[in-house]
């Protein structure tokens, strides 16, 4: 059971933990990872270009590369700049990575440092059996792809172009076979919602490692309408820490940072307990991500700019993928100098400082909402989280 629950990060997060010779030898990061000096993981989008036209794309992918798109120097530059900032996990993203013509030397040259290093291509047809043996030769640890629908219509409708559903099966079957562990991204949303349990049978069906749930974000070309209700998110992460107990594969959450809040008032409940008086290293376990993810995956809660950041194309650097901030560019100044000095990403990592309840609520430092939706519904990236129905102490007290 304990390991079960691995929950975090974000989106086109993966699971486990960094390799080898880099700042974890033990490849184990430890508990004394400091989220204000280095991230837990990066996500690099190393293009733009994309076959797909995805509903809720927050990047509104464009058919070719961007001009100005980081070139293969600039690359290995952040690869090593990324490396030197404790071994984090790396993720190439998009758009959709396959288009970019070196990305497995980059993934190459990244492993060979001793990174753990893993991919979130676009279903198309750029996925060939080639290359997702060139993936296993180079030795990518993870592999994820999107499954938005039960069904091919749901799905196929959401990603915008016909055939992907069975596109993407095909693909998961493929890796199935070749032995790469993979994970599959499931954003949910109004149109999907009634199609949760077919999911999860379809993902045992798939036999992947994780089941990776987004919570529609308002942003790129998604909008608020499609988002389900606080109430709706509150019954799903309740249907999935059911779920978590017999499901052969983990399930973690993004932009869902309330799950663990539910999962530790459901464990808290089960134990006959309030939670308050285990501790963990001395610190009380509201505090602490480790009791609720089974210390299985990052060893504190992750959240836009606190333990993940994120790199575009073009070297701009956001908190998350979701959250479209710049704070900087890797053209410019170093990563780690970005990722510790912004005022911006200083503030998302001060849950204390964060406005209406989830500022007072006990459970800010395992959760703290999603600062991407907040932003995304509300404009003010420190305000509430605006799907969440639960009152805090503080306020209840009064």
């Amino acid at each position: 059971m304990e390991n079960k629950m691995k929950m975090g990060g974000h989106h086109h997060g993966m699971g486990g933990h960094p390799q080898g010779k880099g700042g974890h030898p033990s490849g184990h990061p430890g508990m004394n990872v400091d989220y204000n000096k280095n991230p837990f993981i990066v996500i690099w989008e190393t293009t733009r270009a994309c076959g797909l036209k995805c509903q809720h794309c927050r990047a509104d992918a464009q058919p070719d590369p961007h001009p100005e798109e980081l070139t293969h120097e600039q690359g290995i530059a952040l690869i090593d700049e990324i490396y030197e900032m404790d071994n984090p996990m790396l993720v190439f993203t998009g758009g959709d990575c396959m288009l970019r013509k070196d990305l497995f030397e980059l993934a190459d040259y990244g492993i060979k440092k001793g990174m753990r290093v893993s991919m979130s291509p676009s279903a198309t047809v750029e996925v060939t059996k080639e290359r997702m043996d060139m993936a296993k030769e180079v030795g990518i640890s993870r592999w994820s792809f999107s499954i938005d629908g039960a069904d091919a219509k749901t799905h196929d409708a959401f990603r915008g172009i016909d055939g992907t559903f069975d596109l993407t099966i095909e693909k998961l079957k493929y890796l199935n076979e070749i032995g790469i562990s993979h994970q599959i991204n499931t954003c949910i949303n109004k149109a999907n919602l009634h199609q949760l349990e077919q999911m999860a049978e379809l993902m045992k069906e798939l036999k992947t490692s994780v089941w990776y749930i987004l919570m529609m974000i308002p942003t790129g070309r998604a909008s608020l309408d499609d988002c389900i209700t606080a109430a709706q998110h509150e019954e799903v992460f309740k249907w999935l820490y059911e779920l978590s107990k017999n499901a052969p594969y983990d399930i973690k959450t993004t932009a869902g940072q309330h799950y663990r809040r539910v999962v530790f008032q459901q464990r808290a409940k089960e134990n006959g307990t309030t939670g308050e008086e285990i501790t963990f290293e001395g610190t009380k376990t509201r505090d602490m991500a480790q009791f609720i993810d089974g210390l299985a995956r990052a060893p504190k809660a992750v959240n836009d700019g606190n333990g993940f950041i994120f790199v575009s194309h073009t070297g701009d650097v956001t908190p998350s993928g979701f959250l479209p901030l710049v704070v900087g560019n890797v053209k410019e100044n170093r990563l780690r100098d970005i990722y510790r000095e912004s005022p911006i990403l200083r503030d998302l990592r001060s849950p204390d400082k964060y406005e209406g309840k989830c500022g007072i609520c006990e459970y800010n430092k395992v959760c703290g909402g999603s600062r991407a939706r907040a932003y995304g519904a509300t404009g003010n990236y420190m305000a509430s989280e605006p799907f969440c129905v639960y009152i805090p102490e503080k306020i209840r007290k009064k």
